[in-house]
């Protein structure tokens, strides 16, 4: 891809699906295992889907997962669209790196390093470790109702501080990310691209967010996504434009950091709507993209659904999660190390060599 000029139409070119052939050849060697065919359930799938990824037959063992995870505040929320008051995401980042989010402790638990990005969380740079905003874009976003959430200069930013992101994870040797999001009004602006993508309603995908609301700020909710699709519909032809309109500088970072993460075969499990939102935006710019994510778990966000349903991704659990942060991809976490040790460490019987074909005998008559 070139530095000096953002071509989304690149990542169709350079993204390529996971090896097919490899795949059968997993399927093929897990016929010679001792498990009785179809007794791993979805255990078989993934291990199949990850020695695809990898390129080799064993899969081998997840060794070095690692958690991700974008923040940054969003102007809709001065609507009264969240439990959580506008500008509040500083809070939110405070409490994973002081290890008391739900996240942090499964993280801890899981042995899995966590990684913040701030992209643009509404608070002074200096309150954050400077590991932390290195990738800031803004201070939050514009108000996706009535105004666009960035211009296009830190829309640009934003997508180039994902794929940046996604570069140095790939180059450390991470082999499994955990996708992750920390956000006062994420979710609202998630809802407003899932709609907009998928030609539905407000009230189609308008759900109780990350932290569950009343009936008075749901309608409030519904009211923003409502007046943030008439914005986004005139702009769907340019993924981009329209994550600048209405996603914001997280969403669009995230948007960026999955495309990338394809691009360098790195396999990635979505958490929530974020995740799901903006998975889906990638997925326009490149179809193939997709294959290269996981759904984690089921949220109940009825436009997490709205996006899963269209990239085809079966989510893994159903816990009704809707804590955010990557609480629910963390929750997966386990079973995708479960069918990455089963895949790598299962002995296989040895092929059974093809029988020699019997010598032609030629008729004296």
């Amino acid at each position: 891809m070139s530095e000096d000029r953002l071509d989304l139409d690149d990542f169709g070119n350079l993204i390529e699906r996971p090896d097919g052939g490899i795949r059968r050849d997993a399927e093929e060697r897990r016929a010679r295992t001792a498990p009785a065919p179809g007794s791993l359930g979805r255990l078989d799938e993934l291990g199949e889907w990850l020695a695809a990824a990898q390129g080799r037959v064993p899969a081998q063992y997840l060794s070095r997962p690692r958690m991700v995870v974008f923040a940054g505040d969003h102007g809709v929320a001065s609507l009264g669209v969240s439990a959580r008051p506008a500008g509040s995401a500083v809070e939110l980042v405070r409490a994973a790196l002081d290890g008391e989010s739900a996240a942090a402790v499964l993280a801890r638990r899981a042995g899995v390093p966590v990684r913040i990005v701030d992209v643009s969380v509404d608070c002074d740079p200096a309150e954050l470790p400077a590991e932390v905003t290195r990738f800031r874009v803004r201070r939050s976003g514009g108000r996706a109702d009535i105004e666009d959430t960035l211009t296009p200069a830190e829309a640009e930013q934003a997508f180039r501080a994902g794929m940046a992101v996604a570069d140095e994870e790939a180059d450390a040797g991470t082999d499994l990310v955990v996708l992750g999001d920390l956000s006062v009004g994420g979710t609202t602006a998630a809802a407003i691209l899932v709609a907009a993508l998928c030609g539905t309603d407000a009230s189609v995908v308008t759900g109780r967010g990350g932290t569950p609301v009343d009936d008075l700020v749901w309608m409030r909710k519904c009211a923003a996504i409502r007046d943030g699709l008439r914005r986004a519909r005139p702009v769907l032809g340019d993924q981009l434009q329209l994550l600048a309109a209405v996603g914001g500088a997280d969403l669009t970072a995230i948007t960026g950091f999955l495309l990338q993460c394809a691009v360098r075969r790195t396999p990635v499990v979505l958490d929530g709507v974020v995740s799901a939102a903006c998975a889906l935006v990638a997925q326009r710019v490149a179809f193939r993209a997709p294959d290269w994510w996981l759904a984690g778990h089921r949220s109940g966000e009825p436009a997490q659904a709205k996006a899963l349903d269209r990239m085809s991704l079966d989510p893994l659990l159903d816990q009704r999660v809707t804590a955010g942060e990557g609480t629910g991809a963390l929750l997966a976490l386990p079973l995708v190390l479960a069918a990455s040790a089963l895949a790598a460490e299962l002995p296989a019987r040895p092929e059974e060599p093809e029988a020699a074909a019997e010598p032609e005998v030629l008729d004296a008559t």
